[in-house]
């Protein structure tokens, strides 16, 4: 028993004598030539090297080495640059292309990878001297050689859009006659016409229940602006906005109310045709128009409704407060409570009382806007009204126009006909005429006789004739106007 303790002491003692274990032993010395010769037969090129210990050699052979692991480098990062890019940039120029490579590439297969001094590229045409002319005699060439204008057109395709493939016309000789050059570039440019229109249409355009990514940016800052707190979806859609119901948030000048609506107006063309026919002709922004394009008078338009609904706000005319407005979006209060929004006038079940109650509450109204407002709403019907709380409420009044306008009575009198229609066929007996609420709205007394329409509607544009030539001769407006518009601030357009 006290031999096997020694032992094992004894073992003990000699480990820890030696903690890290055997040492190896330590490599021989060798000298840079070995290293290099030896990295230079593990690289995976037919390259002979041989034993030397010229300081040239080497600096070649690392000057090689670094050259290709630096071409390497700048093809990763031309092909990370240009991606899937039918337009791509070449780095073409920054490489070191190294004598030795030359070597490598056989007879059979040549790799001309630099093309500046590529022998088979075809030779551009040459341009014709500014006398218009090149040699003497019987062998003068003019610039309109038949030959040389087709090398020239050919020449000429490669300006030509990327998208259009051209080939290789130069390398073939190819000459094209100016006319079938004028057909591929007439034809080049009708498809880049069609290619920019389809794409504005999809990219710059409102649809009927989404945005354009530049819409969805306004919106995106007025939620990181705290204008907002955020979007919640889309209540309704008309022929000139997608209206979005959101949560309100705060502003340095006003308070924001609990739940706001974002009323956007579409910035398709074929929606602005109808339009101009309502601003053109305002003496607000007459100067104005004429100077915009048409996509920027779509920002005008939801100036207009602006102004109109400060107006109405100042006469007490139940509509909705504006909050702010930012280029073609108007933020305005939301009709309704709990994120649903109020019915249209046309849909609200409504009682006869409420209904009687409802239609002197629209004549009080219709006069209010032409007397104290000094505006005609121009497209008043049912779909524009709204029941809540007992009240009846005016909404889009983007194309209201004042009494001024050279149609502003016509619209007066399309408005009194859908309201007179409505609510007779709704059983409201009080309901007047057409005629009868015409000339009650407005204080005129054109004579109804045998209520013959296209009679009083030439009363009617006789008046807007002499209204218009007394603006014209006297520079003024015939109707008293109330003060100048006041309303919530404008917000900068800064990324224009």
């Amino acid at each position: 028993m006290l031999v096997c303790v020694c032992v094992s002491v004894f073992v003990c003692l000699s480990v820890l004598q030696n903690p890290w274990g055997s040492v190896n032993p330590a490599a021989p010395a060798c000298s840079l030539a070995d290293v290099m010769i030896l990295a230079c037969f593990k690289l995976k090129e037919n390259i002979f090297f041989y034993y030397t210990t010229s300081d040239l050699m080497l600096a070649q052979i690392l000057q090689m080495q670094f050259d290709r692991e630096f071409d390497d480098q700048l093809r990763r990062e031309e092909k990370k640059f240009n991606g899937d890019s039918k337009v791509s940039i070449s780095f073409e120029n920054y490489r070191m292309v190294h004598p030795y490579e030359d070597s490598d590439s056989s007879e059979d297969e040549v790799d001309w990878q630099d093309t500046r001094h590529d022998p088979y590229r075809a030779e551009k045409p040459q341009t014709t001297p500014r006398k218009g002319f090149t040699g003497k005699g019987k062998n003068i060439t003019t610039k309109h050689d038949e030959v040389n204008c087709g090398r020239k057109n050919t020449a000429r395709m490669d300006n030509f859009a990327p998208e259009v493939h051209v080939g290789d016309g130069l390398g073939m000789d190819l000459k094209l006659s100016n006319q079938v050059f004028n057909s591929l570039k007439q034809h080049c440019y009708s498809e880049q016409r069609r290619s920019a229109k389809l794409h504005e249409k999809k990219e710059h355009s409102t649809a009927e229940q989404a945005v354009d990514p530049r819409t969805r940016l306004l919106m995106y800052k007025m939620v990181n602006a705290g204008v907002l707190e955020n979007i919640n979806g889309c209540i309704s859609t008309g022929k000139e906005s997608v209206v979005f119901h959101a949560d309100g948030g705060s502003l340095e000048e006003q308070p924001v109310p609990d739940e706001v609506v974002l009323k956007v107006f579409k910035t398709t063309l074929n929606e602005f045709k109808n339009r101009d026919r309502y601003i053109k002709d305002d003496y607000r922004f007459n100067d104005r128009f004429s100077k915009l394009n048409p996509r920027k008078v779509i920002r005008l338009w939801a100036e207009k409704e602006m102004h109109n609904l400060a107006r109405m706000k100042k006469a007490e005319i139940p509509c909705p407060d504006v909050v702010v407005l930012k280029k073609h979006i108007l933020v305005m209060s939301f009709i309704g409570k709990d994120h649903v929004p109020a019915p249209k006038i046309k849909d609200a079940m409504l009682g006869s009382e409420d209904m009687k109650n409802a239609y002197y509450q629209v004549l009080h109204m219709m006069q209010q806007l032409y007397r104290e407002c000094n505006l005609v709403h121009a497209d008043l019907s049912e779909y524009n009204m709204l029941w809540h709380e007992g009240k009846v409420w005016l909404i889009d009044v983007s194309q209201s126009v004042e009494p001024t306008h050279p149609h502003g009575l016509e619209f007066l009198f399309r408005d009194c006909r859908n309201i007179s229609t409505f609510f007779q066929k709704k059983g409201v007996s009080e309901a007047m005429s057409v005629y009868d609420l015409f000339n009650t709205v407005t204080g005129l007394q054109i004579p109804v006789g045998a209520e013959n329409e296209a009679e009083f509607m030439a009363e009617i544009v006789a008046l807007e004739k002499r209204n218009e030539d007394h603006v014209q001769k006297r520079r003024k407006k015939v109707f008293p106007f109330a003060s100048e518009d006041s309303g919530p601030p404008l917000e900068p357009d800064a990324d224009d």
